[in-house]
């Protein structure tokens, strides 16, 4: 294989003017510049990237933490956050924090080390752990998340999206609702507690009953009694996933969807549209997430103009698990 110096050799140039030339620098002569490529080309030789790296101080890597790989929406923003940093060069590593706080913590800086940045997806720290960390890893993007002092923020209006599915499960009729909450360290799950609340006030005679429940879909499946013993019409799950798992064991009960109970989810995952029947949910433009927060990072990496907090709205998606009360 064909080294550096043979090709300084080759073209009649120094080390330091190849090393130069391979990495991009415009300053070199480019005269100079077409002879070492030219040299490069008939030699073979490419550049190591690991040494490239060493000698630019940076990894063309970024890191993406996020707190559930098993979940539907966090692997679509990852895919539109993994493709949009391929089209600049990048690549991205995964860390799952497995939704534990500390794990959190340890992954965010452990993987700042050996990247450029990192990107951290609907954070389970509370705002003072987030206060202090942020600093320590910039450049950083935070995904779901309020907007934050110390690095830009791209988030879903969940507010907006959930106070709409409440808004449709009014219209039709029904004046109890349960909702089934995720984890309460998730900022998207305070947004949908945010919604409810206004929903209550704009709403006298709606009663919203609030029990807990999870993230996947063993969560809605164990909500089953809970639902059923809070005399609810109507259904709000945190997630396709727990509603989902809710659909499953109503059937299970005998009970009838949207007969005796509608059921809404939250995401649109790809499979929503599939289940039986098909569920009322509210889509969230996860791919697109991704990409502005790619957006955001890359604009931090070359010192451009990064947008604070861009905030996009997901669209609700009427089907058959919502009809009138009965």
């Amino acid at each position: 294989m064909a080294k550096i110096t043979d090709v300084a050799a080759r073209a009649g140039v120094s080390l330091s003017t190849v090393s130069r030339v391979m990495n991009g620098n415009p300053t070199v002569d480019p005269v100079l510049a077409e002879r070492v490529r030219a040299a490069a080309l008939e030699l073979g030789y490419t550049a190591n990237p690991l040494a490239r790296s060493l000698v630019l101080g940076r990894t063309q890597t970024v890191a993406v933490v996020i707190p559930d790989l098993g979940n539907p929406t966090f692997q679509a923003i990852l895919r539109g956050l993994s493709r949009a940093a391929a089209d600049d060069g990048y690549h991205v590593l995964i860390a799952d924090s497995a939704e534990q706080v500390d794990e959190e913590r340890v992954l965010a800086v452990a993987t700042r080390r050996r990247t450029d940045g990192v990107i951290l997806c609907a954070p389970r720290l509370d705002q003072a752990s987030l206060d202090v960390l942020l600093p320590e890893l910039a450049p950083v993007v935070v995904v779901n998340r309020a907007a934050q002092d110390s690095a830009p923020v791209v988030a879903a209006d969940y507010r907006t999206a959930l106070g709409e599915l409440v808004e449709h499960l009014y219209g039709l009729g029904h004046r109890r609702v349960a909702y089934l909450a995720g984890v309460p360290r998730s900022a998207s799950n305070a947004a949908r507690l945010a919604a409810l609340a206004d929903a209550r006030a704009a709403h006298p005679d709606l009663e919203i009953a609030e029990l807990p429940s999870g993230v996947d879909f063993d969560s809605g499946a164990a909500a089953a009694d809970a639902v059923c013993a809070s005399g609810a019409t109507a259904v709000l799950a945190f997630n396709d996933l727990v509603a989902m798992g809710l659909l499953s064991a109503l059937t299970d009960r005998g009970i009838r969807v949207p007969a005796d109970i509608s059921v809404a989810g939250f995401d649109d995952i790809p499979f929503a549209r599939y289940t039986s029947p098909p569920l009322t949910t509210a889509a969230v433009p996860a791919a697109e997430l991704g990409a502005q927060a790619w957006a955001a990072m890359h604009a931090l990496l070359t010192g451009a103009e990064s947008v604070p907090f861009v905030a996009l709205r997901p669209q609700t998606i009427l089907r058959g698990s919502t009809a009138a009360a009965p």
